[in-house]
């Protein structure tokens, strides 16, 4: 009790250091250890109250509780009161569960019962259902369905609804499956299986399941089911004709048993020209007229089908209809085909024909036509003129057989070793669905080729086609080929033709040993770019770029071009690109190289010689003006000792002098010529044109000759009586000529005889001719007898600088005449000069 010990009440109430040290040595009894535990738990709250008694009984019992032993029994009673509630909680829920595990096993009771009253009904050999229970399982199949049904046991074969269903009732149910499985669409269907039986189909779909359901059906219900099916065939057939003839073009029509209509096609309609089908019947617009209605009804009272051509007016225009119409026992039916277009066609067809009979018969061709009795229907005049027989006989209409024997007999073909072998095999063309074609060597040399082409309606069109003149020329084609391309192999000179697209038509070897390409590249169809890839490799500067540009250009105007080319081995090549008039271009190569090597030396020794002539007129022309001027002196001199003034001479000094004069003379006359020759050869002689008087002229060119002729006792013989008085010309310069030709023919003129001076007009001009009796010129020197410091004896009495011709030549030339010399072997020499009327100054020859 409190009063009894109040010091240790208030000890334990205030719970100071001595509370703790006096009851810290000895343990706390269990209520305190109970108080602490329901203290510690959540569940305490409800308990605090009886802790609390208990405490204060303790305080009455004069007990000490400490702060620990209160939370111990704070937690124990926490802890036992969740124990106590969960142990009722659990109590309840199994009480709960064991309810339900009674219910469930009662539904399941149910389930399995009505499973196997299911199972029992799906069972039954009338029906059998598909079960989808995905979209990716296999379908399950329950039930089965009778024998006579035609339906397959297999899984396989059950689902294959095709092999044992009717193939309108298979296309229906996989329609309506398709439906169902794709978009929940559910049906019912009468089947037919292939066996006859009529079978139901029911298709719906659950959440989970897509199910078809066949039934087969009892004896009642498959005549009823039969009668739906033949109902749907007929009521599917009945507009399946009747879509047709609408989609006809073709008026149709049906009519009752009375005649008035009940039905027409749009056809019909638009024919009699009503608003639509319904509007014709309607309002009994007839097709045909009263005329044509009355005949088709006279026709049904003895044949119940009509057929006829009849004439109706459609849009103004007046048609032939070809009329159907048949007459059953509750009305009739009919049908019209417009056949105006093709009773045009029949007649543009017999034009037609007419036509190509009259082309026929205008061709070089024979053509025979056979109908299929094989008598002959058609033949023009070629057929007629190749085999030479008489019109009567051909427009009897002879069969086949009879005409091959007629051409046999007649020796117009040749004999068969087996006749009727050959000739049953030649008609068997009309039994054939392709064209034959034989060839026939005629007795008389001629080739015909014999083309037999079946007629689609029967009969045979046979052909002869006369190959003589055509075989012939292939022959001589082929051959001229054969040769061209040995001949074209053959060349040296390379040949190649290309194509307008560019590629090789046609190349010899040559060509390819040229530019060193192999066979395989100079090939027929090789592209010009690969030829080109490869001989440019060849060529120093390839003109391969220009060749393909001249074979593959476009240009209006196609030119030749010709060039030169250097291989880098140093072969020369001379090449042609020469268009051809069907668009190829042909191009060829001829090796030059030893021609260049020629023309480079020949060239080279060109320029030496004109160098050294050069060197030798210059030389001349110096030596002449550096000798002319001493020469002249020397003559002077001698002149001048000559003279009976400078003092006596005895006569072996005169002697001497006299020929220093004269040698001295000739002297200055050859340098006189070389300085006329080196004045034309520099282009700076000018003749002085004045009026030549011939007589002056032949007597002072005589004059200068008479000691010569004297001396070997020559005579001159002058001929002018032909000439004209006067003519122009240079009169020195033809003097020198006449001199020249006149001192020529007294060095070659015999002892005694006479040179010929002969002077005449000509139309044109003036003609001088001097001949001598000498030995005449050989060929040879006939050849160089015009050229400069070439003198030649050849029997003559002195040995020139060889400089007369020539000069007579040039000068010649410079007047625009011309010299020609006539000579043989014993026959003396002739020189002619021929002289302008209007001399004109030109350039002489050398």
């Amino acid at each position: 009790m409190p009063g009894e010990n109040p010091l240790h009440a208030g000890q334990a109430v205030s719970g100071g250091h001595q509370d703790s040290e006096t009851t810290g040595s000895r343990r706390p009894s269990w209520r305190g250890r109970a108080g602490l535990l329901l203290a510690g738990s959540t569940l305490a709250g409800p308990l605090l109250g009886g802790v609390a008694c208990a405490q204060g009984a303790e305080v009455a019992a004069s007990l000490s509780v400490s702060t620990i032993e209160v939370m111990q029994l704070a937690v124990f009673a926490g802890v036992m009161g969740a124990a106590f509630l969960s142990a009722i909680v659990l109590i309840r829920e199994r009480a709960r569960t064991s309810a339900e595990n009674v219910e469930l096993r009662s539904r399941v009771a149910d389930i399995s019962a009505a499973l196997r009253r299911s199972e029992a009904l799906l069972n039954l050999r009338d029906q059998r259902v598909v079960v989808w229970a995905s979209e990716n399982k296999k379908p399950e199949l329950i039930g089965t369905l009778p024998t006579e049904s035609g339906a397959p046991e297999e899984r396989a074969a059950f689902l294959a609804f095709g092999r044992w269903l009717m193939p309108r009732s298979a296309a229906a149910l996989e329609h309506a499956v398709t439906g169902l499985r794709e978009k929940g669409r559910a049906f019912d269907l009468v089947v037919e299986s292939q066996a006859g039986a009529p079978l139901e189909v029911h298709g719906r779909k659950s959440a989970a399941h897509v199910l078809v359901r066949f039934v087969s059906l009892s004896e009642t219900q498959r005549s009823q089911a039969r009668l739906k099916i033949d109902n749907q065939r007929l009521a599917a057939d009945h507009d399946t004709m009747i879509g047709l003839l609408e989609a006809l073009k073709m008026p149709a029509w049906l009519r009752d048993e009375h005649g008035r209509l009940k039905w027409v096609n749009r056809a019909y309609a638009d024919a009699v020209e009503a608003e639509n089908a319904e509007a014709a019947v309607r309002d009994a617009q007839e097709f045909l007229g009263g005329q044509a209605r009355e005949a088709i009804a006279a026709q049904h009272k003895s044949h119940p089908v009509f057929e006829q051509s009849l004439s109706t007016v459609i849009e103004g225009d007046r048609r032939v209809f070809a009329v159907t119409d048949f007459a059953g026992a509750d009305g009739s039916a009919g049908l019209a085909c417009d056949t105006s277009a093709i009773e045009a066609i029949r007649g543009e067809y017999e034009r037609t024909v007419r036509s190509h009979a009259d082309t026929l018969d205008q061709l070089n061709t024979a053509v025979a036509i056979f109908d299929t009795n094989e008598k002959l229907r058609f033949f023009n005049q070629a057929f007629q003129k190749l085999w030479g027989l008489d019109s009567g006989f051909l427009h009897s209409a002879p069969d086949n057989a009879l005409l091959l024997d007629r051409l046999r007999s007649e020796g117009k073909i040749a004999e068969q070793p087996e006749w009727r072998r050959w000739k049953e095999g030649l008609l068997g063309a009309y039994r054939a669905v392709e064209s034959q074609e034989h060839w026939w060597h005629l007795p008389d040399g001629k080739t015909i080729r014999v083309v037999a082409n079946p007629q689609p309606k029967g009969g045979v069109t046979w052909v002869f086609e006369n190959l003589t003149e055509k075989m012939d020329l292939e022959s001589r084609y082929r051959t001229a080929v054969r040769v061209q391309g040995e001949t074209l192999d053959n060349l040296a000179e390379g040949v190649a033709v290309f194509g307008p697209d560019g590629r090789l038509r046609l190349s010899n070897p040559a060509f390819a040993t040229l530019w060193g390409l192999g066979t395989e590249v100079a090939k027929p169809n090789v592209h010009v770019s690969t030829i080109r890839e490869l001989s440019d490799r060849q060529a120093v500067e390839s003109p391969w770029p220009g060749f393909v540009a001249a074979i593959t250009g476009f240009d209006d105007e196609r030119r030749e071009r010709h060039g030169q080319t250097e291989l880098n081995n140093g072969t020369v090549l001379r090449y042609a690109v020469i268009p051809l008039p069907n668009g190829q271009v042909m191009m060829t190569f001829v090796d030059v190289t030893d021609s260049v090597h020629v023309e480079r030396a020949l060239k080279d020794r060109n320029e030496a010689l004109e160098k050294s002539d050069q060197l030798k007129n210059d030389f001349v022309q110096h030596v002449s003006y550096e000798l002319r001027s001493p020469l002249t002196n020397i003559i002077g001199f001698t002149e001048l000792l000559s003279l009976p003034a400078t003092g006596p001479l005895t006569q072996k000094q005169r002697e001497y002098v006299e020929h220093v004069g004269s040698s001295s003379s000739v002297l200055l006359t050859i340098v006189n010529d070389i300085l006329d020759l080196a004045t034309v050869d520099a282009g700076i002689m000018q003749l002085d044109i004045s009026e030549v008087h011939v007589d002056r002229t032949i007597a002072a060119a005589a004059e200068l000759v008479a000691d010569r002729l004297e001396e070997h006792s020559i005579r001159l013989a002058v001929d002018a009586a032909a000439a004209p008085k006067t003519f122009h010309g240079d009169e020195t310069r033809i003097r020198q000529i006449l001199y020249n030709l006149l001192s020529n023919a007294a060095n070659y003129a015999p002892e005694a005889s006479t040179i010929r001076l002969a002077c005449r007009q000509l139309a044109d001009g003036v003609e001088f001719s001097v001949h001598d009796d000498g030995p005449g010129m050989p060929p040879d020197v006939l050849d160089s007898v015009f050229r400069r410091f070439e003198p030649r004896a050849n029997g003559g009495r002195r040995r020139g600088a060889g400089l007369g011709l020539s000069i007579v030549k040039s000068f010649v030339e410079l007047h625009g005449g011309a010299v020609r010399i006539e000579t043989g072997k014993d026959k003396g020499t002739t020189v002619i000069c021929t002289f302008p009327d209007m001399p004109g100054i030109r350039a002489a020859a050398e």
